[in-house]
């Protein structure tokens, strides 16, 4: 009879504790599509985030750490300058180990990619206020009129102010007038020392018009995630499995309680600039953490809709193993072709 009572309360624990995990397994990135919000509803504000997973709950990844290599510059010949040529050939992308199912990281499997160009880096403000500048280009949160904003980027008045704003499922995302890739942190926010940090509030829409400008494209999930990689196989983040190796951070992710804690032990509240924190050996720069990457693809490759979802990678400086483990190479998301955010950004691809 004992052993009959501690199977059915361990059961409803697992239930409840699988539930919170469905429910609360990210921090509502995937959820800021314009469409998403009912203006003028209030918000459910849940209790509290679910806690980190138990110890050793992932412990069928071992924990390795191989040396990043160097490189000679003087040895590597750019046809390309700011991007590193990736090599083709029969890759592994997805994971047989999924932690999140709902984002259908599974299956591991093997692919074909030909050999293609990456940027090392996120496009930076600098760079898409040349292409503004030489275009003429309007984003699409300018022409809405507004865009998604984290709640610690307003003061409590403002969120007072904004709470029947929020996402009802996030609700420390607020829908915020006047934020664009000009005002990244507010209404009355501007570039200044964030030149070289990566553009954001930009639509998977804007993205592909600045590649199709600077002669490239978006890259599709495959190659991103190929290049993410690094040509390890059965790695957990660009560099190998071990998040800190040697104690350092090599990411820009938070650290600290979620969502009001983060403790910058990174060296970073926000964004921080696209050429920090080198990866691997393919001389990419934050390909996991910092801003989530637009990619190429649908997330349904059967949506015919105006407005599908496409698909994002790499995860954010908001993200923390806790809720939003998704800063893994194998990691996946998605938001519709319009959505923008203070998180969100690209780098572009081009044929060999």
């Amino acid at each position: 009879m004992k052993l009959k009572k501690e199977f059915a309360f361990h059961s409803v624990l697992w239930l409840i504790l699988n539930q919170c995990q469905l429910t609360w397994s990210d921090c509502g990135c995937q959820k800021l599509n314009r469409e998403s919000i009912a203006e003028n509803q209030p918000a459910t504000v849940p209790e509290q985030v679910c806690q980190q997973k138990a110890r050793g709950s992932n412990s069928h990844y071992r924990d390795y750490y191989g040396e990043l290599e160097s490189r000679d510059e003087a040895d590597v010949e750019e046809e390309f300058p700011g991007m590193s040529i990736i090599p083709g050939g029969t890759v592994s992308v997805g994971t047989d180990k999924p932690h999140f199912g709902q984002d259908r990281e599974a299956p591991k499997r093997k692919v074909k990619v030909a050999d293609f160009y990456l940027d090392k880096y996120e496009v930076s403000n600098d760079d898409f206020e040349q292409f503004v500048l030489a275009t003429n280009y309007t984003t699409e949160a300018e022409r809405f009129g507004d865009s998604f904003l984290f709640k610690t980027l307003l003061d409590p008045a403002e969120q007072k102010q904004l709470e029947d704003f929020r996402v009802a499922s996030a609700p420390w995302w607020y829908k915020v007038k006047d934020v664009n890739w000009r005002h990244p942190y507010g209404p009355a926010s501007n570039l200044n020392g964030l030149g070289q940090h990566p553009v954001v509030h930009v639509s998977w829409r804007d993205a592909r018009k600045y590649c199709h400008w600077a002669g490239k494209r978006l890259p599709t999930e495959t190659e991103w995630e190929a290049a993410c990689r690094g040509g390890k196989e059965d790695k957990l983040y660009p560099w190998g499995n071990k998040l800190m190796p040697r104690d350092q951070h090599w990411l820009n992710i938070w650290q600290g309680e979620f969502p009001d804690g983060n403790l910058a032990d990174d060296g970073f509240e926000y964004t921080c600039p696209v050429d920090a924190f080198r990866q691997n050996v393919y001389d990419l720069h934050n390909m996991v953490g910092n801003v989530w990457e637009w990619t190429a693809d649908l997330w349904d490759a059967t949506d015919v809709s105006l407005n599908p979802n496409r698909v994002k990678k790499g995860g954010s400086y908001l993200c923390h193993k806790s809720y939003c483990y998704r800063y893994r190479c194998a990691a996946r998301s998605q938001n519709t072709e319009d959505s923008s955010a203070g998180n969100l950004g690209f780098r572009c691809a081009k044929d060999t």
